[in-house]
């Protein structure tokens, strides 16, 4: 018999962000070691009528909900529609993926059903909240927000996360260190193309024959510091004349990044492409010389690790990054990459110069940062140390003679 888990997730694709592709990387992998999987979805997928959406060969669970749901709203839906899908699917274990409005109605129907559950923090949702403008770092409601998710991971049966910085975090809420397990981002390096020739017709779509492409694809976060990649840019451009600035993506801040674009007198230097399928996004990062990561120094930066180095990595793309604790646990500075103070425009600006003005090495590093995710960033590792770790959960509920083979 094997193992039968259900993950609780706050979304999924058709939606595309960092926590989809990573939510897709653990499944695949996890049906490869033999385990069934079963998926739910919160209200926070989006506003619908649908229990259930079939996409990218997937089986979604969804939880149905109208618009302007709010947290206690969105708590009770998930229960109830969580309790249906236990029901339904009759896993050995939940396994709940942060925010801690999972992991609330997850506990809770754990309980009721007597089954484990493990919590996956990838994120604290009071960072995120300080981040996206609803709340402030030690407000009441940034209080209220960080003892729920201390709650949930005293409650949980074992705790994983994504990252060294999250799990001294946990740890110094008071969680035992057997109980907690880093699960680290990687990289499916069979999707990552290494040393292909850009494309000359979207090269030349874009306007960059010619040109020294510096870059950035992702969402348009503020906390992903684009702001000072502009200022780097104008700064550099007496240097490089033929300078252009790739922004593929989108998000919150597009808008004021176009504007101050148009401020600095970069309107034609600066090329937005909006947001780009995924399948197609290799074809934009061959035409940039040098990738940019300056996310700003916040709490949530310094805790959390970003897939993009990796990705970065995984293309041998050259890039530098922000001097964040998230970057600083995957980069290996002037060997797979390129760290500058965070915050810092004018070091950015110092860093582009200095990386390419460095093109004799850029084989040799290329050549590191692929074996580094080869060898030590791949899901297939990864993935296998959540064997363990729902080993010990079922076990804790006191389910290890019964359960199925993991």
């Amino acid at each position: 018999m094997s193992l039968r888990v259900l993950h609780i997730l706050d979304h999924s694709i058709p939606l595309h962000s960092g926590y989809t592709f990573r939510t897709l990387s653990i499944l695949r992998e996890q049906r490869k070691l033999g385990w069934e999987t079963f998926h739910l979805t919160t209200p926070k997928q989006g506003a619908g009528t649908a229990v259930q959406e079939e996409t990218g060969g997937w089986t979604f669970h969804r939880t149905p909900n109208a618009e302007g749901q709010g947290p206690l709203a969105q708590l009770r839906l998930t229960a109830k529609r969580l309790e249906q899908v236990v029901a339904a699917t009759q896993p050995d274990l939940l396994h709940a993926h942060s925010p801690v409005l999972n992991a609330l109605p997850s506990l809770w129907v754990g309980r009721r059903r007597r089954l484990p559950v493990v919590y996956e923090v990838r994120a604290f949702w009071e960072d995120a909240a300080v981040d996206h403008g609803t709340t402030t770092e030690g407000s009441l409601r940034y209080r209220a927000s960080r003892a729920l998710e201390s709650l949930a991971l005293r409650r949980a049966d074992q705790v994983t996360t994504i990252c060294e910085g999250l799990r001294r975090d946990i740890a110094d809420r008071g969680i035992a260190s057997e109980r907690i397990t880093v699960i680290p981002n990687a990289v499916d390096v069979s999707l990552f193309q290494f040393g292909v020739e850009a494309d000359l017709a979207l090269r030349r779509s874009l306007g960059l024959e010619g040109a020294t492409v510096l870059g950035f694809a992702g969402s348009f976060y503020g906390y992903e510091g684009l702001d000072l990649l502009i200022e780097a840019a104008r700064q550099m451009l007496p240097r490089h004349p033929q300078l252009r600035l790739l922004l593929v993506g989108g998000g919150p801040q597009e808008a004021s990044l176009k504007a101050q674009a148009v401020a600095a007198g970069l309107q034609d230097r600066v090329i937005f492409t909006g947001r780009v399928a995924h399948a197609e996004v290799q074809r934009y990062y061959e035409l940039i010389d040098v990738l940019a990561y300056p996310r700003l120094p916040i709490r949530l930066t310094e805790l959390v690790t970003p897939l993009k180095p990796l990705e970065a990595m995984a293309q041998g793309r050259m890039f530098v990054a922000s001097d964040v604790g998230g970057h600083r646990e995957l980069v290996r500075h002037g060997e797979t990459g390129f760290l500058f103070p965070a915050g810092d425009p004018v070091a950015l600006a110092a860093a582009l110069d200095d990386v390419l003005g460095q093109r004799a090495r850029w084989p040799q590093i290329a050549a590191q940062a692929r074996r580094f995710v080869e060898v030590e960033r791949t899901w297939a590792s990864s993935v296998a140390r959540y064997r363990e770790v729902y080993r010990r959960a079922l076990s804790g509920a006191g389910r290890g003679q019964s359960a199925p083979s993991i």
